[in-house]
Parts: structure tokens; C-alpha cells; sequence
């Protein structure tokens, strides 16, 4: 259903200002591969803040205590 709205929006956009819509065109494919590096950092900060976590929660986990579901 996004796909869709985002294909209706487009046209839209076309058929109003056609060189917008196909400099967005043309655009888009680039930002999407500028914004890989950032999506590997993200992951990345994610799996240490995960690692942190995991170690500062280990004593309460050895002594019993468990994650609430």
C-alpha cells in the first residue's frame, strides 16, 4: 500500500512539475547508496550498545534474575 501512495504521489508530482519529479527520479538511486554507510554504522552502534548491555546485565543474569517477557 506505500508503494502505492508513493507511486500515486509521484505521478502526481509528475503530471504538476515534471522536471522535479524526474530530478527525484534520477536522485533517489544516489541517496540510496550515500545512505548505506550510515545504515552499517547504525547496525553497528546498535550491536555494541547490545554488547554493553549484555555485559553489565550478566551478574543479575547469573544470579537468577530473569528478563521480565
Amino acid at each position: 500500500m506505500n508503494v502505492l501512495l508513493v507511486l500515486l504521489l509521484w505521478a502526481l508530482v509528475l503530471v504538476v512539475a515534471w522536471p522535479l519529479a524526474l530530478l527525484v527520479l534520477v536522485l533517489w538511486p544516489l541517496l540510496w547508496l550515500l545512505s548505506i554507510p550510515f545504515r552499517i554504522f547504525g547496525a553497528l552502534m546498535e550491536a555494541l550498545i547490545a554488547l554493553v548491555r549484555a555485559i553489565l546485565f550478566l551478574p543479575a543474569r547469573l544470579l537468577g534474575e530473569r528478563p521480565k517477557p
